[in-house]
């Protein structure tokens, strides 16, 4: 899981609030909170994965105090307390609430049942995945039907494989086409674009690198299974039974998501509410307060045994909020840096994206945004980006929709080059390999990515942007 606090005004009040921090004079260190958060992140889980898991939200913390407390010496305290303020209240609520929501009522979404995992089958399942992934989040879709997935072929002797798809397809590249699928495209709604710029401009690079990427795992899954015709029969330890989707309560909910997001995005009374001293639209309290009921509503009509075969615990989200929290407050400075431009510290990276002429390089921010993607997480990594090309929604999405569409889908497709490229790739990841299925280190995967991805999105960097 933005600076437009009122859907459709881009104009709002966050971009006066971090005109007022002066980007040009500030220097590189005010983003090494920013840098030190994301690089925590990114090694935590992996380098000492017990201190991490006892104390994520002590190191955010810890990283945010170190951004703010700076600000509040260098610039007072209105100016540090106003921008922070704005920037927890107009977009990280609204951030994180959609993430619960979506988070919530998928969980009580059961696929139950068995069946037998056919090359056709698996690709038909990752399909349905993908498509899911645009409409209840990558998250929601990667939790409803990894466990279908894991169960289908765990009497495969080579089966890792298709989890690895499963995080390719159905946790990252799937969720390309509306703000509800993956954190950094909610971000941009939040700033400004329409909900469904990304279902017309990102839909032929979405078709052509899904279309691909499954296509290469037909194609490996055919081979594969034909191999395992004539090795020893592994028994099933999860014999087919009838597949049945159950929790058809949670639907009209999802629905229901879907229908508070379109009304805040046009419904514009024009009235801002002040909370502590950050004037927030009308429309976004409501959508935000609908999101909320829809998630507590879906608790109350869910089953408890239906949360509990999907494995659901409030521990991932809990994760997600403390280290958004962190993220949010620590991106801060680093806007008003890029605000600055060409004369602000960060105008060797600006020069990277920027031609001789002085126009954007699409390719250039379709694979920064994307190599940064693959290691820090996407959400972040597009808000910077689309900070970079100047951060006004309205021009990003006519003269300059090339560009947005680069950064969008370099954010969305490639936090799958790596297991901690996107929040879901790790929950796959650590869900299969409780299974018993003998999933890849860190550095395997990313052989799979470099053998089967980076081939694909150079093929679609050339063609698209």
């Amino acid at each position: 899981m933005a600076a437009a606090p009122i859907l459709g005004c881009p104009e709002s009040a966050f971009a006066a609030e971090i005109h007022e921090l002066p980007g040009a004079a500030m220097s590189l260190w005010w983003g090494l909170p920013f840098a030190g958060l994301l690089l925590s992140i990114a090694t935590g889980p992996l380098l000492f994965h017990h201190l991490w898991e006892h104390h994520y939200g002590k190191i955010a913390a810890g990283w945010a105090a170190l951004a703010v407390v700076p600000l509040a010496v260098a610039f007072g305290i209105p100016t540090a307390g106003e921008a922070v303020l704005h920037t927890l209240l107009t977009e990280y609520m609204s951030f994180i609430i959609l993430l619960f929501a979506l988070y919530t009522i998928s969980g009580g979404i059961l696929l139950a049942g068995n069946i037998h995992g056919t090359p056709l089958v698996n690709a038909g399942l990752l399909l349905i995945g993908a498509l899911l992934a645009s409409v209840i989040g990558t998250t929601g879709a990667s939790m409803i039907l990894i466990r279908p997935m894991l169960r289908a072929n765990d009497n495969r002797p080579f089966n890792a494989h298709v989890v690895i798809f499963f995080i390719f397809l159905v946790s990252n590249i799937g969720g390309s086409l509306t703000p509800l699928g993956d954190p950094p495209l909610f971000v941009g709604f939040l700033r400004g674009v329409d909900f469904f710029w990304t279902t017309v401009h990102i839909l032929p690079d979405t078709l052509f690198v899904g279309g691909l990427v499954l296509a290469v795992f037909l194609a490996i899954d055919l081979v594969l299974h034909r191999r395992e015709g004539g090795m020893p029969k592994i028994k099933d330890p999860t014999p087919d039974t009838k597949v049945r989707l159950r929790g058809l309560a949670n639907l009209p909910l999802l629905a229901s998501v879907i229908g508070a997001i379109l009304l805040s995005a046009s419904w514009k009374p024009g009235v801002s509410i002040p909370v502590l001293g950050v004037g927030l639209g009308l429309q976004n309290l409501v959508r935000d307060a609908v999101i909320l009921v829809l998630a507590f509503l879906s608790l109350k009509v869910s089953y408890k045994s239906h949360r509990e075969a999907n494995g659901f615990t409030w521990g991932p989200i809990a994760e997600v909020a403390k280290l958004f929290a962190g993220i949010f407050i620590c991106i801060v400075p680093v806007i008003a840096i890029l605000r600055a431009g060409h004369d602000g510290a960060l105008a060797p990276l600006v020069a990277l994206v920027t031609s001789s002429e002085g126009q954007p390089n699409d390719l250039a921010y379709f694979w920064l945004t994307g190599a940064l993607s693959s290691f820090l997480d996407n959400a972040p990594t597009y808000l910077v980006f689309f900070e970079l090309a100047g951060g006004d929604a309205q021009h990003l999405m006519t003269e300059a929709a090339s560009t947005l569409a680069a950064i969008s889908a370099g954010a969305v497709f490639m936090g799958a080059n790596t297991y901690i490229g996107n929040a879901p790739n790790f929950m796959v990841f650590a869900i299969a390999r409780h299974r018993g299925f003998k999933m890849p280190g860190f550095f395997g995967y990313m052989a799979w990515s470099g053998l089967v991805l980076i081939p694909t999105f150079l093929i679609a960097g050339f063609l698209f942007f």
